[in-house]
């Protein structure tokens, strides 16, 4: 099977990592949008800005330049962006024409859409909303769960979730990935799967929060856990299945990110509760921590749907700086009683 692998960060190199030492020896392309960062993986065998230590295969071929020369003989692509790069990405492929009919398309990134210039008025949209509109003739889907790119790339058990309407977008997945350190559940609800992954980073840099402020363990759990409900809500509302979010890319992921030691969220959380600035925060990670670009577009989309998101609301007044931490807490515990 050939595989290409659009984007060379942690998630897309680990991605990459899995299909390389998977039995049926697959052949890999990774693609970096930055020629000297391909340079620099060829001449190391290793991602060293990424996932440094991470030995990469000599099997694994690492590329740079011009995307549609490589997309003539894929088997699977995997666009492995973040999620503000997905719609220039979708156009690029819809536009190839060298990409084979019925190659599956799937993504990686764990977000919702942020308004960009060119379409001001529309934000919070879903990765698969994002192709709707500008690549609605390819057959795709999503690959999530709860994944630190680490442990994937240091062959450490994990299950993820193929999420697609198209059942030979979910077999390429079976195919690509599925091992025995790598577990695929196959699932229709893409958008299910999607909100899941966006709305837990949100949940993360909240509940990291609540364990820089030493809010005790009791206070971690019900975080989660109204959390979940926050989400779920929400997915409902978009027409996802509520079943989703008691699984890998909902209570799993949420878990995972809200609680490992592993999560940029939630080290936005912590760091945060100890007084850095959200500018002083971000240059500090060097990775993107999606739940600071998207909380917004989350809870506007909460808003146009009529959906109550009190936890996400107080992670962004917490990221833009419009009520102090101690304020944003008294508000959540002083909510009114309701039933569960």
């Amino acid at each position: 099977m050939q595989v290409l692998v659009l984007g060379a960060g942690a998630w897309g190199t680990a991605v990459a990592l899995a299909a390389c030492r998977h039995p049926a020896a697959h052949q890999v392309t990774l693609w970096a949008r930055n020629p000297a960062q391909a340079d620099a993986m060829r001449q190391q065998r290793s991602n060293t800005q990424y996932l440094p230590g991470i030995a990469l295969p000599d099997t694994l071929h690492l590329v740079s330049g011009a995307i549609a020369p490589l997309l003539s003989t894929a088997d699977l692509v995997i666009l492995a962006t973040p999620v503000s790069a997905l719609r220039a990405m979708l156009t690029t492929l819809r536009t190839a024409p060298t990409l084979p009919p019925h190659c599956p398309v799937v993504w990686l990134c764990k977000g919702v859409e942020p308004p960009a210039g060119d379409h001001p008025v529309i934000t919070g949209l879903l990765p698969h909303e994002v192709q709707a509109q500008v690549a609605p003739g390819l057959r795709t889907g999503v690959l999530s769960g709860p994944s630190f790119a680490l442990e994937v790339a240091q062959d450490k058990p994990t299950a993820l979730v193929a999420a697609s309407p198209h059942p030979a977008v979910q077999q390429a997945l079976l195919a690509a990935f599925h091992s025995g350190t790598v577990r695929i559940y196959a699932n229709e609800d893409s958008i299910g799967v999607e909100l899941g992954g966006a709305v837990k980073n949100v949940l993360a840099i909240a509940t990291g929060f609540c364990d820089g402020l030493e809010l005790g363990l009791n206070a971690r759990a019900a975080l989660v856990t109204r959390g979940l409900a926050e989400m779920t809500r929400l997915g409902v509302a978009l027409g996802a299945k509520p079943e989703t979010f008691m699984g890998m890319a909902g209570v799993g992921d949420l878990v995972l990110t809200a609680t490992g030691n592993l999560s940029r969220n939630r080290k936005v959380g912590l760091l945060l509760a100890q007084g850095l600035t959200l500018p002083q925060i971000l240059s500090s990670l060097g990775h993107v921590a999606e739940g600071v670009y998207c909380a917004r577009a989350v809870l506007q989309r909460a808003t146009q749907a009529g959906v109550e998101m009190p936890i996400t609301q107080g992670v962004v007044q917490l990221l833009d700086g419009q009520a102090s931490p101690a304020r944003i807490v008294q508000e959540l515990l002083a909510r009114e009683p309701a039933q569960e």
